[in-house]
C-alpha cells in the first residue's frame, strides 16, 4: 500500500471525524453490496419501481430537457465510495457508494433535477433519496422519484416548496458496475509479472459523473467536493487533494482513503484512482509536490522519469505567464492503461494515456518524447485556464481547449527551448484546422447554447475546429496585441473570475482594457469587434494579394468553391484580418484589411511579396502569377531566405488554392521542385502531407507511378544526405526536428523504391526476429521499419510482430507495432486484425478504432476496413458512437480515400441505412466525408490529365 502523507492539524482532526463516518458507512455499503448479489446482472441500468411518467419527446416539461434549471446551485459534496475489484456472485465488478450534496435554494420549487446515469440507488420509504434542511430550515417532504432516461435525470418532486436562499441535503445511496467502458467510475485491466491487475479509475469528461454518483452535472455548477474511498488494503487511492489513510480494525483487510476538501470546481473535473501503481515524486521551490504515479515496472524502468523532468520547469513557466500561483498544493500525474483520451485535466489528478507520460530512452523515439512534453504542458495550463476559470456551458468549449492547446507549445518550449516547439503550430493546428474548416460542414468556435445539448453533442464539440482552431486563433490575437498586453489581460481575467466559470466575452472584456492601459497599442476596432467575426462565424478568408497593382482582397475560402453555405452570418463571411509581410527581405509595417479589399504601398513591382510572415494569421495568401512566379524561383535559388514556417506556408496554401480550382495545380506542384534542396523538417512535413492526399487519390490509377517516379528523384538526396551525416544510418542527428527530417527521409525513399531503402529495413527487421531480445533498430526509425518489412513479408512477419506486440512493455513501442501490423498486404491478416478490434483481451477499446484507422490507410485494407465497420455498426456505435471523443476520427479514417462516384453513392447508402441507429458523435465527421469526397470527384475529373502529365514530364 502507497503511504499517504500527512495533512493539516486542523484537518486531520475534521479526517478523525470523517472516519468514524466511514466506518458507519462501511456496514451501510456492506448491506447494499450483500443486496446487489442478489440481484440480477440485468439491473445495472436506470431500472426503478417507480414508474417514468409517460412523456413525449415534445415535452416542455423541466425533466424532458437537457438543460438543469437554474433554480438550484450546489455547494458541496460528500461522496464515499467503494470499488469491487473482484467480481461479485454475479460474475460482475461493482462499486457502492453514498452521496450527500449541499445545495441553496436560488428560486422557489418544488422540484429537484439530477444527474444520474446508470446507477441502483436505494429505495427510502419507496423513494430514491431523502432530502433535509439545513440550519433550521424543515424540508418538504417528497411527493415522488423517478429516473428520466434520456435526459439523465433523477427527477424528485416535492409536496411543498423550497425556499430561495435556504440550503438543503439531498443524500442517495447506490450501487454501480465498474465497467470496462472507459466512462465515469471504471476498471482497468493489464497484465503484470504474468498476473492479471485490476484498477478503478474515472474519466468524468464531458458528462460521466454522474456514472459515479447523483450530481449536478454542468461545467457551470461548482461546489467543493469532499472524497473518501474505502478499498483494498494493499492498494492506494488516490484523488485530487491530500489525503489521510486509516486501517479498520474491523476490516483488517479494508482501509479508508479521506481527502482534503478541494477548491470549488466543476463535476467534469473530479477524479479518483484505486490501484498498486509506484510513483516517483519531487518538490518545487514553492514546496508543491510533484509525483508521476504508473505500472510498477514502468516506474522500476524509469518511464516517469523524463516526465518529472519537465513538469516542474512548465508549472514554473505557467505561474510566470498567468502571474498566478499554482492554486493546489499537489500535482499527479498518472499513466492508465485504459484511457480514452489522449490526458485529461483533472484538478490535481492529471490522467493520461500511458504513451502521453511515459518515456523510455531506451525504446521511444524522439517523436514519443516531444508528445509527453506538449501534452503535459497542455494538460497543465488547463489548471488555470479551465480549471481556475470554467467555461458556462459546452458551447465554449474551444476557450478551454483552444486555449491550452496554444500555449502549450509555450510551456514546452519553456521547457526544451532548443527544439523550435512554437514553429510547429502550423503543422499541428494551423494546417489541421484549415482542413476542416474548409469546408461547408464546419462550424463557429463559439456555438449558440441551444445547438449543444446532447451528450452526443457535446462530445462532438470536441474536435479539430475547438482545439486547433481555438489555438491558431488565439496565436493571432496574440500576435496582433503583442504577448505582453495578452499575458496581462489573460491575467486579469484569470483573478477576476477565479474558482469560478466565464464566456469568452469576459475574456474580450479584459484584453480590451490590457489595450487600453498600454501606450503604442492600437487596433482600428475592439477586441470584441475583431475577434467575434473569427468565432461567431465559422471559415477563414484567403487574402488574394496583385503585385500589379497593390491591390489585396479577401474571399471565404471553401474547397468546393461553387458549395453553398447553410449557415448563415452576420459578419457576411467578411473578417477584420491582421497581415505581417515582407517585401524581398525587408519586412514591411503590418496591414489591417478591415473591409473586402485595400491597399499594399509597393514601390518595386520586380520584388516578391511574401504575406502573413511567420504564418501569424489565421489564413491562406494567394498572389498574382508574376509573384508566384518570384517566390517560386526563389525557393529554387535561395530557399533559405524565405521563414522556414513561411516554406511551410507556401507549400500547404499552394495545393489547397489549387484543390479549391484558384490556382492551377502545375503551379502548386511546382512548389516542390525546389524539395531537392530542403533539409528542414517543417517545409518537409507540410509537402508529405499534401502528397499523401494525392496518394490516397492516385495511388489506384495510372499516374501513381509517374508520381512515384518524380517523389523518388526529390527525395533521394535527402535519403543520401542523412545516409552520408549518419554513418550509413547508424546514428541520428543531433537537431531534435532533424531526427524528425530522417524518418520522413527514410518512410518516403522505401515508399518510392529508392535503391537501397528496403534491403537496409528488410535487414534490420531480420536481425531482429533472429535475435528478438535484441533489437538493433533506432527507436526514432522503428514505425518505418516494422511498417516496411511487414508490407514485405507475409504471415511469418506478421506473427512476430504480433508476438512482440503482446510482449511490449512499454506502451509507445505498443504503438509502433500495432501501427505496422496494419501495413501487411495480405488480406486475410488484415481481416483477422480487423476482428481483433471487437475483442478486448486482444486490441485494448481505447485503441480499437485507431487500429481500424490504421488497417483502413492500407491501399489493400481500406475496402476491408469499410465493409467491417459496415456490417458491425451497431456494435460500434453502441460501444463508441455517444460519447467516444475517437469515434468522429473511425468515420473520417475508413472514408478518407473516397474519390469515386461508387464510393460517394455508397456513403449516402450508408447514412440512409443507419438512420435510425444514428452516428452519434461522428454525425458531423459523416457529414464532411460526403462533402470531401463531393469535392474529390469534381476536383479529379478536371485535374486528374494535368496531374499526370506533370509528374510524367518532371519523373523523366
Amino acid at each position: 500500500m502507497g503511504k499517504g502523507y500527512y495533512i493539516s492539524r486542523h484537518l486531520a482532526t475534521a479526517a478523525m471525524v470523517l472516519a468514524a463516518i466511514a466506518l458507519l458507512t462501511i456496514i451501510a455499503l456492506s448491506v447494499v453490496y450483500n443486496r446487489e448479489k442478489s440481484k440480477n446482472a440485468a439491473k445495472f441500468t436506470n431500472a426503478t419501481t417507480s414508474p417514468v411518467p409517460p412523456t413525449q419527446k415534445t415535452s416542455n416539461e423541466p425533466w424532458d430537457k437537457y438543460r438543469l434549471p437554474d433554480t438550484l446551485s450546489p455547494e458541496y459534496y460528500n461522496v464515499t465510495l467503494w470499488p469491487r475489484l473482484v467480481k461479485n456472485a454475479n460474475g460482475m465488478y461493482i462499486f457502492t457508494g453514498i452521496s450527500g450534496v449541499m445545495f441553496t435554494c436560488v428560486k422557489k420549487t418544488d422540484l429537484i433535477l439530477i444527474h444520474s446515469n446508470k446507477l441502483n440507488l436505494t429505495l427510502f420509504k419507496g423513494h430514491h433519496a431523502k432530502l433535509t434542511g439545513q440550519s433550521g430550515v424543515t424540508a418538504p417532504a417528497i411527493k415522488t422519484t423517478w429516473f428520466q432516461m434520456e435526459t439523465q435525470y433523477l427527477v424528485i418532486q416535492l409536496e411543498g416548496k423550497l425556499k430561495p436562499g435556504k440550503s438543503y441535503w439531498l443524500y442517495t445511496e447506490f450501487t454501480g458496475e465498474l465497467a470496462d467502458d472507459l466512462e465515469g467510475f471504471y476498471r482497468s485491466e493489464y497484465m503484470e509479472d504474468g498476473e492479471k491487475k485490476i484498477i478503478a479509475i474515472t474519466q468524468m469528461q464531458a458528462t460521466y459523473a454522474r456514472k459515479a454518483f447523483p450530481c449536478f452535472d454542468e461545467p457551470g455548477m461548482k461546489a467543493v467536493f469532499h472524497i473518501t474511498l474505502i478499498h483494498d488494503l494493499e492498494t492506494t487511492a488516490l484523488s485530487l487533494t491530500n489525503y489521510f489513510v486509516f486501517v479498520l480494525n474491523e476490516r483488517p483487510n479494508l482501509c479508508v482513503t479521506i481527502f482534503g476538501p478541494t477548491k470549488k470546481m466543476s463535476t467534469y473535473l473530479i477524479a479518483f484512482v484505486v490501484s498498486d501503481f509506484k510513483y516517483i515524486s519531487a518538490k518545487d521551490k514553492k514546496g508543491v509536490l510533484v509525483r508521476i504515479w504508473a505500472r510498477k515496472k514502468a516506474i522500476e524502468d524509469g518511464q516517469g522519469n523524463y516526465a518529472l523532468k519537465i513538469t516542474q520547469p512548465i508549472l514554473e513557466f505557467f505561474e510566470k505567464y498567468y502571474n498566478t500561483s499554482y492554486p493546489l498544493s499537489k500535482s499527479d500525474q498518472i499513466a492508465l492503461p485504459d484511457f480514452n483520451s489522449g490526458a485529461m485535466e483533472n484538478w490535481g489528478l492529471v490522467a493520461y494515456r500511458e504513451t502521453a507520460l511515459l518515456y523510455d530512452p531506451q525504446t521511444s523515439a524522439n517523436g514519443n518524447k516531444q508528445r509527453v512534453v506538449t501534452v503535459v504542458s497542455h494538460e497543465l495550463a488547463h489548471m488555470w485556464f479551465g480549471n481556475l476559470v470554467t467555461l458556462k456551458w459546452w458551447n465554449d468549449l474551444w476557450l478551454n481547449e483552444g486555449f491550452a492547446s496554444y500555449v502549450e507549445y509555450l510551456g514546452a518550449d519553456y521547457a526544451e527551448p532548443t527544439w523550435d516547439m512554437k514553429d510547429q503550430t502550423i503543422l499541428y493546428d494551423l494546417q489541421r484546422a484549415f482542413a476542416v474548416d474548409s469546408l461547408t460542414s464546419s462550424h463557429p468556435l463559439s456555438r449558440k447554447e441551444e445547438e449543444v445539448n446532447t451528450p452526443s453533442e457535446i462530445s462532438e464539440m470536441f474536435n479539430t475546429i475547438s482545439y486547433s482552431k481555438g489555438a491558431a486563433v488565439l496565436k493571432m490575437l496574440s500576435e496582433f496585441l503583442t504577448e505582453p498586453v495578452f499575458a496581462k489581460g489573460l491575467s486579469n481575467y484569470l483573478k477576476q473570475f477565479a474558482f469560478g466559470s466565464s464566456v469568452y466575452t469576459d475574456l474580450w472584456d479584459h484584453l480590451q482594457k490590457a489595450v487600453d492601459q498600454t501606450p503604442g497599442v492600437k487596433l482600428p476596432y475592439s477586441v470584441h469587434e475583431i475577434m467575434n467575426r473569427w468565432i461567431l462565424q465559422m471559415g477563414f478568408p484567403v487574402i488574394t494579394i496583385d503585385t500589379r497593382t497593390g491591390n489585396v482582397s479577401q474571399k471565404h475560402f471553401l474547397l468546393e468553391p461553387e458549395a453553398v453555405v447553410d449557415r448563415k452570418s452576420e459578419f457576411n463571411y467578411e473578417w477584420f484580418v491582421p497581415i505581417k509581410w515582407m517585401k524581398k527581405q525587408q519586412v514591411q509595417d503590418q496591414l489591417w484589411l478591415l473591409q473586402k479589399s485595400g491597399t499594399l504601398n509597393l514601390v518595386n513591382k520586380n520584388e516578391w511579396v511574401l504575406a502573413n510572415l511567420h504564418v501569424s494569421g489565421y489564413f491562406r495568401v494567394n498572389y498574382d502569377l508574376g509573384n508566384w512566379e518570384r517566390l517560386l524561383s526563389q525557393l529554387e535559388s535561395g530557399h533559405q531566405v524565405i521563414p522556414v514556417v513561411n516554406r511551410a506556408q507556401i507549400l500547404d496554401d499552394a495545393f489547397n488554392l489549387a484543390r479549391a480550382s484558384i490556382i492551377n495545380i502545375t503551379l502548386a506542384l511546382r512548389t516542390t521542385k525546389y524539395l531537392l534542396h530542403e533539409r528542414k523538417y517543417i517545409p518537409w512535413e507540410a509537402a508529405l502531407r499534401n502528397l499523401n492526399y494525392f496518394f490516397q487519390l492516385f495511388d489506384r490509377s495510372e499516374v501513381y507511378g509517374a508520381m512515384q517516379a518524380y517523389l523518388k528523384k526529390q527525395v533521394k538526396p535527402l535519403f543520401e544526405y542523412f545516409g552520408n551525416i549518419s554513418s550509413n544510418w547508424t546514428a541520428v542527428p543531433s537537431g531534435h526536428t532533424d531526427q524528425f527530417t530522417q524518418i520522413i527521409a527514410l518512410s518516403l525513399a522505401c515508399s518510392t523504391g529508392v535503391e537501397g531503402c528496403r534491403e537496409l529495413t528488410r535487414n534490420w527487421f531480420k536481425k531482429w526476429m533472429q535475435n528478438p531480445h535484441n533489437n538493433v533498430i533506432h527507436p526514432n526509425l522503428r514505425s518505418t521499419v516494422y511498417c516496411n518489412a511487414i508490407a514485405a513479408g507475409g504471415a511469418e512477419e506478421w506473427n512476430f510482430g504480433w508476438q512482440m506486440f503482446q510482449k511490449a512493455t512499454v506502451a509507445a513501442e505498443a504503438v509502433k507495432l500495432r501501427s505496422a501490423l496494419a501495413c501487411t498486404k495480405v488480406p486475410w491478416l488484415l481481416n483477422r486484425y480487423l476482428e481483433y478490434t471487437m475483442n478486448p483481451e486482444k486490441i485494448r477499446k481505447q485503441d480499437a478504432t485507431s487500429t481500424i484507422g490504421y488497417i483502413a490507410s492500407n491501399i489493400i485494407g481500406q475496402s476491408l476496413a469499410w465493409d467491417f465497420v459496415r456490417a458491425n455498426w451497431d456494435y460500434f456505435f453502441k460501444m463508441y458512437g455517444t460519447g467516444s471523443f475517437s469515434f468522429s476520427r473511425l468515420i473520417s479514417d475508413i472514408t478518407y480515400r473516397f474519390c469515386t462516384p461508387f464510393e460517394l453513392s455508397q456513403l449516402k447508402r450508408f447514412q440512409k441505412d443507419n438512420a435510425e441507429t444514428g452516428f452519434g458523435s461522428g454525425t458531423r465527421a459523416l457529414q464532411q466525408a460526403i462533402e470531401k469526397t463531393t469535392a474529390k470527384i469534381k476536383w479529379l475529373a478536371e485535374n486528374k490529365e494535368p496531374v499526370h502529365q506533370w509528374f510524367l514530364s518532371e519523373s523523366a
